[in-house]
C-alpha cells in the first residue's frame, strides 16, 4: 500500500505554470532596450555574466529575472532599472495586476528564435535582394 507523502508538492495550477504578466512584460522590455541599443543577446549575456541561453530565458519569461540581475542589465545597457517597468498599469481594487499590459509584438517577434533566424538570413542577402523581399512583404501585408 502506498503512503502519500505529507509534504509532497501538489500539482501546479495553470496560473503557477504560466509566467506572470509582469515577468513577460519585463522580459520584453529587456529585449526592446537591448535591440534599441544595438546589442546582441550574446554581448549582453557576456556583459552581465550569464549564458546566452539564460538571457533568452529572461527575455521570454521562461525564467524570472532577479532584482540584482535587472540592475546589472540596466547598468550594462545604460538605462535605469525603472525603464524595464515603464507603462505597467497599477493593480485593481482586489490587488491583482491589470492584464492590459502594453505589448510590442514587433519586439517580441525580433526576440523570438524565428525572428532572429529570419533577420540573420536577411542580413546575409545583398542589399538589392533585401529591398525586393521587403517590397514583396509589404505588398503581401
Amino acid at each position: 500500500m502506498s503512503n502519500p507523502k505529507p509534504f509532497g508538492a501538489a500539482p501546479k495550477s495553470k496560473l503557477e505554470r504560466d509566467p506572470h504578466p509582469v515577468d513577460v512584460y519585463v522580459g520584453r522590455q529587456i529585449a526592446t532596450v537591448r535591440v534599441q541599443s544595438n546589442v546582441s543577446q550574446a554581448q549582453l549575456a557576456r556583459s552581465i555574466g550569464v549564458s546566452f541561453q539564460q538571457l533568452q530565458k529572461y527575455e521570454s519569461a521562461r525564467n524570472r529575472v532577479s532584482a540584482s540581475m535587472i540592475y546589472e542589465i540596466g547598468k550594462s545597457l545604460g538605462v535605469p532599472t525603472s525603464r524595464f517597468f515603464e507603462e505597467l498599469q497599477d493593480s485593481d481594487e482586489s490587488g491583482r495586476l491589470n492584464s492590459h499590459l502594453p505589448v510590442d509584438e514587433r519586439i517580441g517577434f525580433i526576440a523570438s528564435a524565428e525572428g532572429r533566424r529570419l533577420i540573420e538570413q536577411l542580413v546575409q542577402l545583398p542589399p538589392r535582394v533585401r529591398a525586393r523581399i521587403s517590397a514583396l512583404i509589404a505588398a503581401i501585408g
